[in-house]
């Protein structure tokens, strides 16, 4: 008899531990759906500037220094793409961005020539030649998704 106790007592142990096991993986893919809203990314690093276009982005908001246009299917409109100076946050696009033009005509590797293009906006052309002057052309640049728990701090 007290082998089946025993018996019994083992099944309620493993009982137990594909429980704990089940709420572990599931705990886990949820912070991993959190995770995924991060991610870095190559990107061609271009600019633009107020007097070069249209005061207003895509989306409608006013230009001002901070914003970017980006790919809207690679990275949602809101999200934060953060460059080793700043966050900057995706309000705009445009044909060139979506069509990669500057990464394809002046990637070199495999990797640069699949890069999206992000295109930094800057107040005067001064402020956008000396960013470009001074930064690389590609560079790897993080993405936070909007409704993101870890939003980048702006400086």
């Amino acid at each position: 008899m007290a082998r089946s106790t025993r018996d019994s007592t083992t099944s309620e142990q493993r009982l137990d531990i594909m429980k704990s096991f089940y709420t572990v993986m599931f705990l886990l893919s949820l912070a991993s759906a959190a995770f995924a809203r991060e991610e870095s990314i190559l990107a061609r690093v271009t600019s633009y500037w107020a007097g070069e276009g249209p005061k207003y982005a895509s989306t409608g908001r006013r230009l001002c220094a901070g914003h970017c246009a980006v790919d809207p299917k690679r990275i949602p409109y809101g999200s934060k793409v953060v460059f080793p100076d700043r966050a900057c946050t995706a309000v705009d696009t445009g044909p060139a961005v979506v069509s990669r033009k500057a990464a394809r005509l002046c990637g070199r590797t495999a990797s640069q020539l699949k890069a999206i293009v992000v295109d930094r906006f800057f107040e005067t052309k001064r402020e956008a030649m000396a960013w470009t002057n001074t930064h690389p052309h590609f560079m790897t640049v993080q993405i936070v998704r909007p409704g993101s728990h870890s939003e980048p701090p702006e400086p």
